[in-house]
């Protein structure tokens, strides 16, 4: 079936004059005459059948028939927009839709990224960050990088890896902390997964103390240790997601001890067929983190 033909000029002169609510500006920016835009935009009028426009002294007052029309018309444009840049250079770039938990974005993903860009340039990556908890259908996921055991229904996950936790604070609260019990005397910041601390505690060989129940919840490790930068108290994190601050001397891990309650890993939908983009990012991430795993073992 043929498709109806388009006016494209008549409704391109009628998003500028919209925009601008001027012939005169949008024919500068068409480089056409206003005439000329007037007289498109009339001829769409004429198509429609409705006042696009009052016509005023000093510039143009858009109708309700035109408001009704433009955000149809700027949604085509930029989707068109959109369609062209990813033919640029010809290859057609893919967007990645990509969710992940957002200390790993900070401490992990983020300073690699221009890795993967520089090796995938027809990959464009649409980045959201949560607190671990995601939708992956619902938000239209490609894949989704969080925390846990790996267990998620109905999803395939791979493992990236563990990332053991232990105390970090700062320089002044480090001194004080010289064993374990120590601890007891100062605000422990906590995340959402109750049994954390209780876990550490008992792989330190010591009761859990009395003000842990006193401690601040957080439902973000980079919320968490913002409050620990600020000297509010001691947090139990991933050293690994921090190794800037480590490596600054803002923040100090006192102890050897860790414990590890899960992994990351790299999930998407079982009914998710993958796209080569999701192949060249699953790819990249694999290769990476076995690469910087290797490294450290030497």
């Amino acid at each position: 079936m043929a498709r109806p033909h388009l006016p494209l000029n008549a409704i391109r002169a009628f998003e500028a004059a919209a925009r601008h609510l001027s012939f005169t500006q949008a024919a500068i920016e068409l480089c056409v005459t206003q005439a000329a835009v007037s007289h498109q935009v009339k001829v769409l009028e004429e198509r429609l059948n409705v006042k696009l426009f009052k016509r005023l002294p000093r510039g143009l007052m858009i109708t309700p028939e035109g408001e009704a029309l433009l955000p149809t018309v700027n949604q085509a444009f930029d989707r068109m927009s959109e369609a062209l840049s990813r033919l640029e250079g010809g290859q057609v770039r893919e967007v990645l839709s990509l969710g992940v938990v957002g200390t790993f974005a900070v401490g992990w993903l983020l300073p690699r990224l221009a890795d993967f860009q520089q090796q995938h340039p027809f990959v464009e990556i649409r980045l959201s960050t949560n607190n671990n908890r995601v939708d992956i259908a619902a938000e239209g996921l490609d894949y989704a990088i969080r925390f846990g055991d790996g267990a998620w229904h109905g999803v395939d996950a791979a493992p990236l890896f563990e990332a053991p936790l232990t105390p970090l604070c700062i320089p002044a609260l480090a001194e004080t902390l010289c064993t374990p019990e120590n601890l007891s005397g100062h605000t422990l910041l906590r995340s959402y997964r109750a049994n954390e601390w209780s876990n550490w505690f008992a792989a330190a060989g010591m009761a859990q103390p009395a003000n842990l129940i006193k401690g601040i919840v957080f439902d973000s490790s980079i919320a968490m240790m913002e409050a620990a930068l600020q000297g509010v108290g001691v947090a139990l994190a991933p050293p690994l997601m921090f190794s800037r601050h480590l490596a600054s001397g803002a923040i100090q891990q006192p102890f050897s001890c860790f414990i590890s309650e899960g992994g990351y890993w790299l999930t998407r939908l079982k009914s998710r067929a993958p796209t080569p983009a999701m192949d060249a990012f699953q790819g990249w991430m694999l290769q990476r983190v076995e690469a910087e795993s290797l490294r450290i073992a030497k």
